[in-house]
């Protein structure tokens, strides 16, 4: 209802402004960003809108212990809507932009739902539907001169609202529809769902070009956490400081400038850029977590997040083959404070399994793993572009290495992901299918003692 709303509203607006214009182009043409909708006859005044849905097939090889739905599972076939997404921007005059984006996210057929696991029409069902993006943006200095044609030496954008233009990294700005791999690594997203809604916090932010150089800082004021350290244990979550967080990341682009007008980059330009960025970017939120060194008594730590990263995606070989090479690695310095560290599993199916006795996983049941901690990680991803062999498909495996050295684990962890991407109409219809190996950790010695891994595949649709 809520999609028929907005383009039965688009089309009527649409309408209008042709009708003024007597123009006989087409009312709704699609662009490489997504649908646009011409409000005169240069464009300037326009409205874009991007759908997408994202959804996930899964061979889930459970960690130790692990019930699904009651019933004690090593393996379990899982199926669910990753994220479900529709964007819209647009500028009605050449100062000012308009972005929200709304959608909802991790629903499978065991969690992610509104509907408790108590409730007799079942968990999982009908899932919250938010809005992920809403934000104003005032253009001080235009990215290209009057005629759109020229890069400005220097361009300045500020905004407001809850946003994503986060700081740290590429990879923590990046587009989910463009995505290399089946998914996102999750520790790209330092905060993500603690003190911020899905990568998301409320703040002023800046950003443009200086030269080659790509800039976008922020000022936000994080979600509140709460949760209350044990007496001598790690740090956790509990930003009672209330202070602002400051964000920056900084790219330098040695080839062709990229895009600015929203806050994510892509995984991949399929050869129609050539790309060669070197970045560094921070996070820094004082006092965002909290320790109980003794009973009764709680010291607040500074959270702070560093990046370093380069970014290479060029067409190679013979242009008739539109052949692509992809690379990308990054380095993170984490501090969450003492011990902290912090577990995942996207999705997840699994609970415990009260009669399993044998050694159970320091990460706890299903497909979760350790996420991220005070420490650093670095991740790389490559792919390529195979030769072109159809007008109608294309093909690029890629591969995905993470490398965990955290404080509060007695042995470093490898993780590694293998697939192939297969491109319709360019990505607008993807399949990928990706094998991941994760390492468990045992609870006394926290050292890994045995890995599992999990078979997926992901089918997007993209207008």
């Amino acid at each position: 209802m809520l999609v028929r709303f907005f383009l039965v509203s688009l089309f009527s607006l649409s309408w209008g402004g042709l009708k003024a214009q007597e123009s006989p182009k087409p009312l709704i043409a699609p662009i490489a960003g997504g649908l646009q909708f011409k409000f005169n006859e240069s464009g300037s005044q326009y409205l874009k809108m991007n759908i997408v849905t994202q959804t996930w097939f899964r061979g889930i090889e459970n960690n130790p212990g692990t019930a699904v739905n009651g019933d004690p599972q090593q393996w379990t076939l899982d199926a669910g809507l990753r994220r479900m997404r529709i964007q819209i921007y647009g500028e009605m005059s050449p100062r000012f932009l308009l972005m929200l984006q709304m959608g909802t996210n991790n629903q499978s057929f065991a969690s992610g739902g509104s509907v408790s696991a108590s409730d007799s029409a079942g968990a999982g069902k009908r899932p919250p539907f938010f809005f992920h993006d809403a934000y104003g943006q005032f253009n001080v200095i235009r990215e290209k001169d009057p005629a759109g044609k020229k890069d400005k030496f220097f361009s300045l954008a500020v905004g407001t609202g809850l946003h994503s233009w986060n700081g740290v990294s590429r990879l923590t700005n990046a587009s989910c529809i463009t995505l290399l791999t089946a998914d996102s690594p999750i520790f790209n997203w330092p905060t993500v769902e603690v003190s911020d809604q899905f990568t998301r916090q409320f703040g002023l932010f800046a950003k443009g070009h200086i030269y080659k150089i790509a800039y976008r800082v922020s000022i936000n004021k994080p979600f509140m956490t709460s949760f209350l350290p044990k007496t001598g244990g790690p740090a956790v979550d509990n930003n009672r400081g209330n202070q602002v967080s400051y964000n920056g990341y900084f790219s330098w682009q040695f080839k062709d400038r990229e895009q600015t007008t929203t806050a994510f980059y892509a995984g991949s330009y399929y050869g129609k850029k050539k790309i060669l960025n070197v970045g560094v970017g921070f996070m820094h939120n004082p006092r965002g977590t909290m320790t109980q060194p003794v009973k009764g008594q709680f010291e607040s730590h500074n959270l702070t997040t560093l990046g370093l990263d380069v970014f290479y995606d060029m067409p190679i070989g013979n242009p008739s083959k539109e052949m692509v090479f992809t690379f990308y690695s990054v380095w993170y310095r984490y501090n969450f404070g003492p011990d902290y560290l912090r577990t995942t599993g996207v999705m997840n199916p699994g609970t415990k399994d009260p009669s399993f006795t044998g050694i159970r996983a320091l990460e706890g049941f299903g497909n979760r793993k350790i996420l991220m901690g005070t420490g650093q990680i670095w991740y790389a991803h490559t792919a390529f572009m195979l030769p072109k062999f159809s007008d109608k498909i294309r093909l690029q495996p890629y591969v995905a290495y993470s490398y965990k050295e955290l404080q509060a684990l007695n042995q470093s962890g490898r993780y590694y992901n293998l697939g192939a991407n297969f491109l319709f109409d360019g990505n607008r219809a993807k399949v990928s299918l990706e094998y991941g190996s994760r390492p468990l950790y045992g609870v006394a010695d926290r050292k890994v003692f045995t890995r599992r891994g999990e078979v997926l595949a992901c089918i997007q649709f993209w207008l």
